[in-house]
C-alpha cells in the first residue's frame, strides 16, 4: 500500500487482472493469492490511499477462460471457453515453461448468460470498494479475447461463426456492466491483433474496426488498445498497421499500449494517433515514470523475469525511486 501510495500521484493506475469467480483464475497465478473483488472491503485501504494522493483508481476485471487447468478451477473442473480446444503451448504468457492448460468444457448459452452476469456483480463490488471505475479485460486470449477470434471460437450458434457473433459475448458483458455501474465508469481493453495464448485472427482489421464501432452505443469511457507491432508479449514486428481506423471510429477516450516511450507516446499524442498513452513494463520498474518523463530522467530497466512471480516485493515494490537513485 505503502508503494502505491507513493505511485499514484497525479495519474491514473490499472489494477490489474482482479479475478471474480473460483473458475476465472488462471495457471501463473499463485494458489490461494486470488482476491476477489467479492471480498472488495480488503482493497478499501488500497483504494483509499491512491485516492489521497490525487490518483485515479480502475480495476481491470479478468477472466483467464481456458488458459488455467483443472488445479486452479473449483473442484477440480474444466476451465471454462467458447471452445472445448485446448491449448497446445506448453510456455506461460511470462515466457516461462512448464505449462499445463487442460481442455476447457465449452460454455453452453445458459452458462455464458451466467458468466456475463459475474461481470456485473464484479462491477458493482469494485464501484462499492471505492475503485473509480472498471476496465473489461478484452484482451491477450484470455476469456473475452478468445469469444472474439475465430482460431479459437469454433461455435455454431449466436456466439459464434460470424463477426457480429463472435463479439456478442463481449459487448453484452459491456452492456451489463455499463447498465450496472453507470458507462462514464466503464473502459475495455483489446488486442485484436494479437496472438497472445493461441488466440489470433484472420482478420483482425475487421475485428478492431467492429469492435470500436459497436462500443459507441454503449458511450463508455474509454477503448485501450495493444499496438499492431506487438503480436505477442515478446514479438514486436514492423507493420504498416495502424490503429488509426479504431481511433477515428471510437467516439470515447482512446487508449494505445506497448512498446512506447516518452518520445514515441508523445509523439502518438502529438499527432492525434491516440488520447492517452499507456505504460506498464516502465511503470513497474519507474514507480515514478511520470516525474521521471517530466524531467527527462534515467529510467530504471526493468527484469522481465519477475512479471509473472509470486514475491509480494521482488520485481514489484523493489525499484528504486529517483531520489534514491541520485543518492546513490
Amino acid at each position: 500500500m505503502k508503494h502505491e501510495n507513493k505511485q499514484s500521484n497525479e495519474h491514473i493506475i490499472d489494477c490489474k487482472a482482479q479475478c471474480f469467480t473460483p473458475s476465472s483464475t488462471y495457471s501463473t497465478l499463485p494458489k490461494g493469492t486470488m482476491l476477489m473483488c467479492v471480498k472488495h472491503n480488503a482493497w478499501k485501504p488500497v483504494v483509499d490511499a491512491v485516492h489521497e494522493k490525487g490518483g485515479i483508481f480502475f480495476c481491470q476485471l479478468f477472466h483467464a477462460g481456458r488458459v488455467s487447468n483443472y488445479d486452479y478451477q473449483p473442484n477440480g473442473q474444466p476451465p471454462i471457453s467458447c471452445t472445448d480446444k485446448a491449448i497446445i503451448s506448453e510456455v506461460h504468457i511470462g515466457g516461462s515453461g512448464g505449462a499445463e492448460f487442460s481442455p476447457p468444457h465449452q460454455l453452453s448459452v445458459e452458462e455464458i448468460s451466467q458468466v456475463i452476469n459475474d461481470f456485473r456483480i464484479a462491477a458493482k463490488n469494485a464501484i462499492e470498494a471505492g475503485f473509480d471505475g472498471v476496465e473489461i479485460h478484452g484482451a491477450n486470449g484470455y476469456l473475452v479475447d478468445q469469444f472474439m477470434k475465430d482460431q479459437v471460437n469454433d461455435r455454431t450458434d449466436e456466439y459464434g461463426g460470424s463477426l457480429e457473433n463472435r463479439c456478442r459475448f463481449p459487448l453484452e458483458v459491456v452492456k451489463a456492466v455499463a447498465d450496472e455501474i453507470g458507462a462514464d465508469k466503464v473502459g475495455i481493453r483489446l488486442s485484436p491483433f494479437a496472438d497472445y495464448n493461441e488466440s489470433g485472427d484472420s482478420n483482425p482489421d475487421a475485428l478492431g474496426l467492429y469492435m470500436a464501432q459497436a462500443l459507441n452505443q454503449y458511450g463508455i469511457l474509454y477503448c485501450h488498445v495493444i499496438e499492431p507491432r506487438m503480436i505477442t508479449q515478446f514479438e514486436r514486428i514492423e507493420t504498416k498497421t495502424s490503429l488509426l481506423p479504431m481511433r477515428k471510429a471510437f467516439g470515447g477516450t482512446f487508449i494505445v499500449a506497448d512498446g512506447y516511450n516518452r518520445d514515441d507516446g508523445n509523439e502518438a499524442i502529438g499527432n492525434g494517433g491516440a488520447d492517452l498513452v499507456a505504460f506498464g513494463r516502465w511503470l513497474l520498474a519507474n514507480p515514478d515514470l511520470p516525474k521521471r518523463f517530466k524531467l527527462n530522467a534515467p529510467l530504471n530497466k526493468y527484469d522481465r523475469s519477475t512479471f509473472y512471480t509470486p514475491d509480494p516485493v521482488i520485481g514489484y515494490t523493489d525499484y528504486p525511486f529517483l531520489e534514491s537513485t541520485y543518492q546513490h
